[in-house]
């Protein structure tokens, strides 16, 4: 039996690898799942395993927080033991997390297969921490599970043989579109006194947003203005919520709590128009056909602006304001691109369990074409 490590270590990750870890599964792999605890609280954690029928983690690192270094350091000395434990078959990582990297790094020295899902996505903009772990993972990555198109594109400039790269979907809308009528039962809009296409919902997380004020302090200038035009309401993410509490919220701006999977989806789902600076999330409105205002100058999914509903607005505070009234009076056209169709998981699975071992596979920096390959298979 194929052994197969599913590593996930924040909220971004659950809902990628929750599909993938079934859809092995099915296939009659033995998946073992590693929570890296680098998102440790009941809100950012517990709610989401519960909403998404994910199992409790086979093994948990306890990572914690800390600055990228001291975090990516501690996954690694926790990884590197059970590894050598556990003696899998293949490792799959999701996303961009720095848990993500520091597992990928780990494997890549142990021995066994490296598969990245969410391969080739490249926002351009080396200051994003995202952007250095997302070109690090695919670099150590037997297996490049690419979402779309045109991550597929970025790896073979980048270099990356054919054998390495497959396209094969949107794992984040495998996960959307089985959840999608558990999310329409929720309550959470009555909780909310909220009626559908009668609001705008919003998220802010990063810390080019929300760690810098006078960033912040724009941002909220324009979504003040916004608010005079449709309620907004801003579930709160834990690093953002002391410094809203330190400058404080113009009016129509609700806070509340951050949701959970279900809640939010749902909150998404009826929302009039959604602003966020999440990468996920353009890509679930998109999905969902909902006008998607990114608060970024770039995207490492331009395949939702180019055949979803998202829309870059930038940083700059009367930009945003143009833009979200312009979204309202003229809302993009519901498009979604080809292969989100809840089925990208069971093409991993294929990838992973019909391909060949490690030891007969060419690994990443091994420079063969299709033949030579199968020579340096015969001669192993």
């Amino acid at each position: 039996m194929t052994r197969i490590v599913c590593v996930a270590g924040a909220r971004p990750n659950y809902m990628k690898i929750k599909p993938v870890m079934d859809a092995l599964e099915r296939r009659g792999a033995e998946v073992i799942l590693v929570h890296t605890g680098q998102h440790y609280d009941e809100s950012m954690n517990d709610v989401f395993f519960r909403d998404l029928g994910i199992r409790p983690p086979d093994r948990y690192l306890g990572a914690g927080s800390g600055s990228h270094a001291q975090q990516t350091g501690r996954v690694m000395a926790a990884f590197e033991p059970l590894i050598e434990e556990l003696a899998p078959d293949a490792v799959v990582v999701v996303g961009d997390i720095n848990s993500t990297l520091a597992c990928a790094l780990v494997t890549a020295k142990a021995g066994p297969l490296l598969a990245h899902v969410e391969a080739g996505l490249r926002s351009r903009d080396w200051s994003m921490p995202e952007e250095v772990n997302r070109v690090a993972t695919d670099r150590l990555s037997d297996y490049l599970l690419a979402p779309s198109p045109d991550a597929a594109v970025n790896l073979r400039a980048e270099g990356y043989r054919e054998d390495q790269i497959h396209v094969v979907g949107n794992v984040m809308i495998d996960t959307l579109l089985a959840n999608l009528d558990r999310a329409r039962q929720s309550d959470v809009l009555d909780r909310y006194g909220l009626t559908r296409g009668g609001y705008g919902l919003v998220t802010l997380h990063r810390p080019a947003n929300v760690d810098d004020p006078g960033a912040l302090r724009g941002l909220l200038k324009a979504l003040g203005e916004i608010a005079d035009r449709t309620p907004l309401l801003l579930p709160v993410h834990p690093r953002a919520a002391e410094r809203l509490s330190e400058l404080g919220v113009p009016g129509g701006i609700r806070l509340v709590p951050a949701a959970g999977y279900l809640d939010f989806i749902a909150l998404q789902d009826s929302a009039r128009v959604v602003l966020t600076d999440s990468g996920g999330i353009q890509e679930e409105t998109t999905a969902l056909g909902v006008p998607c205002v990114t608060l970024r100058e770039n995207t490492e999914r331009p395949i939702t602006v180019e055949e979803g509903t998202n829309v870059l607005a930038g940083t700059d505070p009367e930009r945003i304001t143009a833009t979200v009234n312009r979204v309202l009076d003229d809302p993009p056209a519901p498009r979604c691109p080809e292969l989100w169709d809840g089925r990208a998981s069971e093409r991993i699975a294929a990838v992973l369990l019909d391909g060949p071992p490690a030891h007969t596979r060419p690994r990443p920096t091994d420079l063969v074409s299709h033949g030579a390959a199968t020579e340096r298979q015969h001669v192993l």
